[in-house]
């Protein structure tokens, strides 16, 4: 898939770019573009990976058409992960997350059919299904501007596609990091609501399921992978007990939801299962053009119904440690 093609990764100084970037490297592409806002990132990651001769960086902004339209040029594949994530941010400045988000998508769809680009993956979240808050109205958004990309009268054959995912595992940002500064500095964990679930992977399970998109996308389908999900008090628990070898003395504070957040996810809605394939370790979501092509779900994919065992969890935080403690970047708190 991968050899001797030229890859785009917008915001590839994140998590997700540091670990794609890992993860494509052994491939043989020959050439690995990083387009992002950050120098300083940008810089780091030169030195990081200084050894790697097929790595270009380009500073950028997916809001910017024009500079897009040059970064673009002789693309391959583009994975599109530049985004404004986080829920209180883009609650409290929703243009800036329409820009980025919404107006971004719209770009990288017109630059990459313009570019004659092979293949479009975008990252999205389970928080654009029944969307309540900013962010997740965006990527919902996000998501139906690529979608429809391929059906652009200009498209001379680009494919577009989606994945969607949940909470990644001490990713900058996540709850995990947040929730063991509070324990190491023996501060009370602030837990918004006790019946709160959220999917979780790890960073290496993002790649896999973008990877298998890559491989079986036909255009106009959003990927799932299937997830374990935990409640939230559940995981810090689990995180004080690693820290202090005991959970007895565990003590935690509700503070009530923020603006915009839900208690439970949905990675697919009962709008959606009807037209969802099981594929073992994923789904796809097929087009609504293609909707009569498969034979469904029987429920839609929510947090709630899949709580998963603490050693699952314990495993999978160990996973996620490890691949952490690899990355350049030192994630906070780990």
């Amino acid at each position: 898939m991968f050899e001797n093609q030229v890859i785009l990764i917008t915001g590839g100084t994140g998590s997700f770019g540091n670990r794609i970037l890992k993860r494509l490297a052994p491939l043989n592409p020959k050439e690995i573009r990083i387009y992002s806002r950050d120098e300083k990132k940008q810089y780091d990651m030169k030195i990081a990976y200084k050894d790697m001769n097929n790595l270009s960086f380009f500073i950028g902004n997916v809001r910017d058409k024009k500079r897009l339209k040059e970064v673009m040029t002789g693309v391959d594949i583009v994975y599109h992960a530049a985004a404004l994530k986080h829920v209180p941010n883009s609650e409290n400045c929703p243009g800036e997350a329409i820009k980025t988000n919404i107006l971004g998508a719209m770009n990288i769809a017109e630059c990459a059919i313009d570019a004659g680009v092979k293949k479009v993956i975008t990252v999205s979240t389970d928080k654009a299904v029944k969307p309540v808050n900013v962010m997740g109205m965006t990527k919902a958004l996000q998501e139906k501007v690529i979608i429809n990309a391929n059906y652009s009268p200009f498209n001379k054959g680009t494919i577009f596609s989606c994945v969607r995912y949940g909470n990644v595992m001490c990713s900058r940002g996540s709850a995990i990091p947040f929730f063991r500064g509070l324990i190491k500095s023996n501060k009370k964990i602030t837990i918004t609501d006790a019946e709160m679930t959220r999917f979780m992977l790890t960073l290496d399970d993002a790649i896999d399921l973008v990877f298998f998109a890559t491989e079986y996308m036909e255009g106009g389908d959003i990927f799932v992978k299937k997830a374990p999900s935990i409640k939230i008090i559940d995981l810090a628990r689990i995180l004080y007990k690693q820290h202090h070898n005991s959970d007895e003395n565990f003590e935690h504070t509700l503070i009530g939801t923020f603006p915009g957040e839900k208690i439970h996810e949905i990675l697919i809605s009962e709008e959606e299962k009807t037209r969802s394939e099981d594929k073992g370790d994923f789904f796809i979501i097929r087009d609504f053009n293609k909707r009569n092509l498969v034979s469904g779900i029987n429920e839609e994919y929510c947090s709630k119904d899949v709580i998963t065992e603490e050693e699952e969890i314990i495993q999978l935080l160990n996973k996620a440690d490890e691949s952490a403690r690899k990355e350049y970047y030192n994630q906070s708190g780990l």
